[in-house]
């Protein structure tokens, strides 16, 4: 079956498209669209943003889709950047410039009062409006400094609880066995094939 990603960031369709080896499952993505207009993100939570763009890609495409909407929750800053993550900066603000102003935000905050969590819902809805969602949730904290090179976002100033280094120091299938959005992914991979979406038909 066909199934669009939600998406353009062909970084997150790389990492998508490693989660969901399925033989089953071609996976296509915006780029594939390219009169798809953009889904308005206004939703105050991550599951509202995700469960729209889902739905309003299936609607264009008339393909089932998979949208995702995640980020970067930091308990020093009062959940910020939250569903705003992909835009803490400004509206056109690069992976850079968000990730230097969480830094200067905490500024000289102490490493134990530095945590914060990577949090995924994967939403997957059908042409007909059906919607599913999925989630993913990985603890950790903020590092002082950014560190390693792969990975995007904020990646190289998390560091997943329990570890040593950033998801940017780690392969890409360390880390998509830690991350938000690989567990959200494995959930949707797991239970996919509910009767509501109507799977069978497409």
């Amino acid at each position: 079956m066909k199934i669009v990603l939600a998406t353009r960031n062909q970084k997150k369709v790389e990492e998508i498209g490693r989660v969901l080896q399925d033989a089953s499952i071609e996976l296509l993505s915006l780029t594939d669209f390219p009169d798809c207009p953009e889904v308005v993100e206004d939703g105050e939570t991550f599951q509202a943003n995700a469960e729209k763009k889902a739905r309003e890609v299936a609607a264009f495409t008339g393909c089932h889709a998979l949208a995702d909407d995640s980020g970067l929750v930091v308990d020093s800053l009062q959940g910020a950047p939250g569903v705003y993550s992909a835009r803490y900066a400004g509206a056109d603000a690069t992976d850079q410039a968000n990730l230097e102003k969480v830094l200067a935000a905490l500024g000289k905050t102490p490493a134990s009062q530095r945590g914060a969590r990577f949090q995924c819902v994967i939403s997957f809805a059908s042409p007909g409006g059906e919607v599913e969602s999925f989630f993913g949730c990985v603890e950790g904290r903020i590092n002082q400094t950014p560190q390693g090179n792969n990975g995007f976002g904020y990646d190289p100033v998390f560091v997943p609880q329990g570890g040593e280094v950033t998801f940017a120091e780690m392969t890409a299938q360390q880390k998509d066995a830690l991350s938000h959005r690989g567990r959200a992914l494995a959930a949707f991979a797991a239970g996919y094939s509910k009767p509501a979406l109507h799977i069978s038909s497409s």
